[in-house]
């Protein structure tokens, strides 16, 4: 099937399709999720337990799903985008959204006092890609440049080639460090173009059972709850053999781990499926995902802010009051991130849009 001749079913009438929509809301609650258990020192709480507690396993199974939420936000990318061209106002843009909060966070702590200024700080404020080895901001600015070079090479494949590139990649870069332990370098943008292949793959050849909600849906429950079994095994596993509980992310931690892969195609096939009708409130709350990342993850001194001065995650734990805590924190500061860039797209972006 020619890419050209599939119709997209991003939009509905103009409107992006609220099933996909919410499906980006979860994924990236999911991770701040995971960003309040490995970026506020409560990994090496639970370290320190040499008896793994109830509110352990709730924790490490609370975070779960960073690397798994990076992947569906890809995989929604490269399923829309291997039939659309992107355009510079998309691209600046974003781009546009990411110095925004770059500059006013940091303008923020530097006059407040809370962090003193060093070049090397202001230079990574300055300069998006000073970093593209584990970066997802920048990584996905780099890799959205890529876009049209790959969309070249996918139109050009027949389907055989492509089904056969992608089987290539999934070999190299996910069976192999998933069951043998190979040591496979490589950073988001390799990852990102190959999260690419398998969309625009199952974008171009639809097989039947991509579109059956009840196939779909069983492969991702199944797919979600192998993912936790891993990491309850494998946690209470590190107190037997005396490795650091870290190892409980085995099958997920990376992106390009089988698991983290699995859960994120089969999740976006059952969301894709999912008919839920139009919703206003759901598509809002989605247009502000990227200003979510952008905000609760904006630095080193922003992680440190928010889940270790402003969260207390540490003395909560030692308190043993977490699971209220950690669901009511991750809640609300999605919702205070998400009112931020409403804000910031009703009185700077939608004006701008409007002059051009």
């Amino acid at each position: 099937m020619n890419a050209v001749a599939v119709k997209t079913d991003k939009f509905r009438g103009g409107v992006r399709s609220s099933n996909i929509e919410l499906f980006r809301i979860l994924s990236m609650l999911m991770i701040v999720a995971h960003h309040y258990v490995v970026n506020s020192g409560l990994m090496s709480c639970i370290d320190a337990q040499n008896v793994l507690h109830f509110q352990d396993y709730f924790l490490l199974l609370f975070g779960w799903g960073g690397k798994t939420g990076i992947n569906c936000f890809v995989l929604i990318t490269g399923y829309f985008m291997c039939t659309s061209a992107i355009t510079k106002k998309k691209f600046f843009k974003l781009l546009g959204e990411r110095y925004f909060y770059a500059v006013a966070i940091w303008c923020l702590f530097f006059f407040t006092g809370y962090e003193a200024f060093s070049v090397k700080g202001f230079l990574k404020m300055m300069f998006p890609f000073f970093t593209v080895a584990d970066n997802f901001t920048s990584c996905f600015l780099l890799f959205y440049l890529l876009i049209p070079f790959l969309n070249k090479l996918i139109h050009a494949l027949t389907e055989k080639e492509h089904f056969m590139l992608m089987a290539w990649c999934i070999g190299v870069y996910v069976f192999l460090p998933s069951f043998a332990k190979a040591n496979v370098v490589f950073n988001y943008i390799t990852w990102f173009s190959i999260l690419y292949v398998i969309a625009s793959y199952i974008r171009l050849y639809p097989k039947e059972w991509f579109s059956d909600v009840k196939a779909t849906g069983s492969i991702a429950g199944v797919s979600l709850l192998l993912s936790w079994a891993s990491v309850a095994v494998l946690a209470a596993l590190s107190r037997i053999i005396g490795k650091g509980v870290g190892i409980c992310y085995f099958l997920v931690a990376d992106s390009n781990k089988v698991l983290a892969l699995a859960t994120g195609i089969s999740g976006f096939l059952f969301f894709k499926n999912l008919k839920i009708g139009y919703s206003k409130v759901i598509n809002t709350i989605a247009a502000s995902t990227f200003g979510v990342l952008l905000i609760h993850a904006n630095s080193d001194t922003m992680q440190r802010w928010l889940w270790v001065d402003g969260c207390k995650n540490v003395g909560v734990y030692q308190g043993g009051n977490m699971i209220i805590h950690a669901t009511v924190s991750v809640v609300v500061i999605y919702a205070v991130c998400t009112i931020i860039d409403m804000v910031r797209i009703r009185l700077i972006e939608q004006p701008l849009n409007e002059r051009n």
